[in-house]
């Protein structure tokens, strides 16, 4: 099973690296569900660690629904992440219905592969009403990759249908569990015999008032007992 480490900071990325992770999700903003990381922030943490690193392309928070503008805009993230150095890029168009948007999809699978980027599927498929049918649209479409927790708010509770999922994908795709991974409950997921697991490297602290946000802090004990587990 291979372990990746969703991080939005160099110590994020350090801690990851130091317990063994096997390769890294950067964002930014992951209390808004993680969005795309600064240009700075990949040079920053390419520059520092080892781990392959597989950039969010979500340049807006609030669902998977992009305008053209923005498709514009995500298509030059994903020019920009190449140039820093990612290995791959993570992403998910969907329909007003939450069904992919076949043609847009395409079009980013197409920029990544074109800069030789691996394309990775996120949650956006966990808003789909139809997993089985989507997971052989993702396929199609090229995605190497998908990140779910199996249409649940975690994925401890969507495991049954995230191992019917990699049951269904054959290889086809790597199926990787995602959200809520903690230690108390990784024997689960290494149990399933799915392909790999997805883990925040901190918790958040409270919100900031006037509306500012909360920061992640990262969770050094976290991070390594998750690993722990690593063989």
């Amino acid at each position: 099973m291979e372990f990746e480490a969703c991080v939005e900071s160099l110590e994020g990325a350090l801690l990851a690296q130091k317990y063994g992770a096997h390769r890294i999700e950067l964002c930014s903003a992951l209390n808004e569900g993680g969005l795309s990381p600064s240009s700075a922030l990949l040079k920053q943490v390419k520059a520092n660690c080892s781990l392959d690193i597989f950039a969010m392309i979500r340049p807006v928070a609030g669902g998977f629904q992009y305008s053209e503008m923005e498709i514009q805009l995500m298509l030059m993230e994903i020019e920009e992440m190449a140039k820093g150095g990612a290995k791959g890029v993570v992403f998910g168009l969907l329909n007003s219905d939450a069904s992919f948007d076949i043609e847009a999809n395409a079009r980013l699978i197409a920029k990544a592969k074109e800069h030789k980027l691996i394309p990775v599927c996120h949650r956006a498929f966990d808003f789909n009403p139809k997993p089985q049918e989507a997971l052989e649209e993702i396929i199609a479409l090229g995605f190497k990759r998908l990140l779910t927790s199996g249409l649940e708010p975690k994925a401890i509770s969507g495991l049954s249908l995230i191992k019917e999922l990699h049951l269904q994908a054959q290889g086809r795709i790597e199926l990787m569990a995602g959200s809520g991974v903690m230690p108390e409950n990784i024997v689960h997921f290494m149990e399933s015999k799915i392909d790999a697991v997805h883990f925040t490297v901190g918790t958040f602290e409270e919100g900031l008032p006037l509306g500012m946000g909360a920061r992640l802090l990262s969770d050094q004990e976290k991070v390594k007992a998750i690993l722990s587990f690593k063989k």
